[in-house]
């Protein structure tokens, strides 16, 4: 059996070190803040800002919430991204998606200031990312990164699958893995022989947002699997969480596996406060912390 990657432990050490990180940042009088916007009444995105807000505050930064009604002027966003990005004591913004239908969520990330967008979407941390410099890096690639060094130690020479090509988390996650050294194919739906692709991997990150579509013959023996994929499905009558990964069969197979619920997930929000404590760092002509940047 494979030996089960257990996120909110390992979130739980992250957070840990960024609330050392912190409490040494306030000695001298720097206080890290987080600014998170919400536009609407989204459930999902109400569950997840509330989660962020509190666990900032757990790690003794600072939180700035603003919740906008739905159908808030997408001007009038934009001027509080302009407060945001002028404002000392914000470090980290984040915009909150889905935005509603009337906004241009491309214009309104690109309208952050890029050292304060701690979600890593501007187009310029992607540009950046992508050419190998310092950028800031999306939470969920970041977290999958941070789970397989610990794994794996080194990941030079093995071979990556990627299954997704998603903005938020497939492409810069193969990114991310090519700046490790591995080889890494990035496959879809389009990708023939898609299961013996993904069965060349040492290393799987399924992100494509279907419910248990990879199976346990789809994987190496051996191989490490990362699964991004959050899906409500009904069973037995009662709503659960499943990945992209058929957990059961794949456990079998794997060398090693992140389950859903418990796995990456948790490691978003503390990727993301990671990211809000480099920013800082960086603002402020500090080193940054060792272990949580790529």
């Amino acid at each position: 059996m494979a030996q089960v990657i257990d996120g909110k432990a390992f979130a739980a050490r992250v957070r840990g070190q960024v609330a050392e990180h912190v409490a040494g940042l306030k000695a001298r009088g720097i206080v890290p803040g987080l600014a998170v916007v919400l536009v609407g009444e989204d459930p999902a995105s109400n569950v997840y800002v509330t989660a962020k807000g509190k666990q900032t505050v757990e790690v003794g930064m600072a939180s700035f919430e603003h919740r906008l009604p739905a159908d808030t002027p997408e001007a009038e966003l934009l001027a509080l991204i302009d407060r945001l990005n002028a404002d000392a004591a914000v470090h980290g913004i984040l915009v909150q998606l889905p935005l509603p239908g009337h906004m241009d969520a491309a214009k309104v990330i690109n309208a952050l200031d890029p050292a304060k967008d701690v979600d890593g979407f501007h187009i310029l941390n992607v540009g950046l990312l992508g050419t190998g410099q310092k950028a800031m890096v999306p939470c969920t690639p970041l977290g999958c990164l941070m789970m397989l060094r610990d794994h794996h130690g080194s990941l030079s020479g093995l071979n990556a699958v990627v299954l997704g090509r998603s903005n938020i988390v497939g492409k810069p996650m193969a990114q991310l893995l090519l700046a490790e050294s591995c080889t890494v194919t990035v496959a879809h739906s389009r990708t023939k022989d898609l299961e013996e692709v993904c069965r060349r991997a040492d290393i799987l990150v399924a992100a494509v947002g279907r419910p248990e579509m990879v199976k346990g013959d789809w994987i190496k023996p051996g191989a490490t699997v990362i699964d991004v994929g959050i899906n409500r499905i009904e069973r037995d009558g009662k709503m659960r969480l499943v990945g992209d990964v058929d957990f059961a069969l794949a456990s079998s197979v794997a060398g090693a596996i992140t389950p859903v619920p418990g796995g990456v997930g948790p490691m978003t929000i503390a990727c993301l406060l990671a990211n809000t404590l480099t920013a800082c760092c960086r603002a402020n002509g500090l080193a940054e912390p060792e272990g949580l940047t790529p």
